[in-house]
């Protein structure tokens, strides 16, 4: 007779089971990662071959941040009762399609079209993995998990897009988008693979995923991504003129720099991540508190190279607030989950647009390169005050609830 395996075995080989899938689901995230940031880096090598000019060659990084906004929400309904696995597979494969579609683009539209059209499985994705890691992990580990998925998106600035761009440099930018496509394809079979098919709730579908919009806890979660978040693409979006022309930086060492930046966002991600499982609401709010004195020190540390390199890697870190508001967002969503976690991944995109905007209204206005880190001190502040407006709201609600829940 068998004697039954040990409970540690069973336990052990469960764990690993648990790391797959959320491996699987970070090579998805690190495909993502690649495609939206490489293009940044070979502007003038696609401005030359499809005929416009730089400006107008970074209109796709804008076409593809629309695609992530409206592609998010949108998708997120329509498949709101869709099995896990088959929703991200099929997202993934869309965005694989988009990637290698981008690398045969004819032209300045139809590139447009396409980044636009690669964009939109974006958030959605994000969305259903971060709910599938936590759902797969052990108890109060849930943070951890989503921040491990993030971990592919973060790693993405370290690895994907030096390699993406190399290729992009020495065979055609076109060649860094079938890379990316690539890369997809082997998340396809990875989450085929790994992640179970786990099943949306009873009743899950577009009208009750709909249901998250009546909720002003989402809003205000929102709201806290899309503004407070907001302060640290105002600093980065200009950081490489600031750099070379405050700093005093060799235009050759601005890729080191930029590395440090990608340091810092891994080190955040997996460090918030575990403070916001310890304390998810100290952990937004310190984050943003934090994030505001990060940016309005640069203002001051950019007059020399080395301070400016080390407060760039602290700029980095502020993406530790990121699994943090995916849970928060997951905690407040009620039975609209998916939409309320893919809405996130909108919010940041939308940080990415108000934040490189204000910034340039501020350089503009002739207000000097640094006055990056007071608009993203001001956005953090506001951030804050939007997480203590979240916070108030939810104390009332809690001292409404509780004579009911007495009776």
């Amino acid at each position: 007779m068998n004697s039954p395996a040990p409970a540690s075995s069973s336990s052990s080989s469960g764990e690993a089971r648990v790391l797959r899938a959320i491996l699987a689901l970070g090579v998805g995230g690190f495909a993502i990662g690649t495609g939206e940031f490489v293009i940044m880096g070979l502007l003038p090598e696609v401005a030359r071959d499809i005929g416009v000019s730089i400006p107008q060659a970074g209109h796709v990084i804008s076409a593809y941040a629309l695609g992530v906004v409206i592609g998010a929400p949108v998708l997120a309904v329509l498949a709101a009762g869709w099995g896990r696995r088959t929703l991200l597979m099929a997202l993934m494969a869309v965005f694989a399609l988009g990637n290698f579609a981008s690398a045969a683009a004819p032209g300045y539209l139809s590139l447009n079209l396409l980044r636009f059209a690669s964009g939109f499985p974006h958030g959605t994705y994000f969305g259903v993995a971060a709910l599938v890691a936590a759902a797969l992990a052990p108890p109060g580990r849930r943070a951890r998990a989503v921040g491990l998925v993030m971990l592919g998106l973060t790693g993405a600035t370290l690895v994907g897009v030096p390699i993406a761009a190399w290729l992009g440099q020495h065979f055609g930018w076109r060649a860094a988008f079938v890379f990316v496509g690539v890369i997809a394809l082997l998340a396809v079979a990875m989450v085929w693979r790994d992640v179970p098919n786990l099943r949306p709730g009873a009743g899950a579908s577009p009208l009750r995923e709909l249901g998250a919009l009546k909720r002003k806890q989402v809003w205000l979660t929102l709201g806290i991504a899309a503004i407070g978040f907001g302060g640290m693409f105002a600093v980065f979006s200009y950081v490489k003129p600031t750099l070379t022309e405050v700093s005093g930086l060799a235009v050759n060492n601005v890729p080191f720099v930029l590395a440090l930046f990608g340091v810092g966002m891994v080190a955040g991600n997996l460090v918030g991540s575990r403070l916001a499982d310890k304390a998810l609401m100290r952990t937004i709010g310190g984050v943003m508190a934090y994030s505001a004195l990060v940016l309005l020190a640069f203002t001051f540390t950019a007059q020399h190279w080395v301070l400016a390199s080390l407060n760039v890697l602290l700029v980095g870190t502020i993406v530790a607030i990121g699994p943090a508001l995916q849970i928060r967002l997951m905690d407040v969503a009620g039975d609209a989950q998916t939409l309320a976690a893919a809405l996130n991944h909108s919010a940041f995109n939308m940080a990415n647009a108000l934040g490189a905007w204000l910034g340039g209204v501020a350089i503009d206005a002739g207000l000097g390169w640094t006055s990056t880190g007071w608009v993203g001190a001001l956005l953090a502040l506001a951030g804050l005050g939007i997480f203590a407006w979240a916070l108030a709201d939810a104390r009332r609600s809690a001292r409404r609830a509780a004579p009911a829940a007495a009776c």
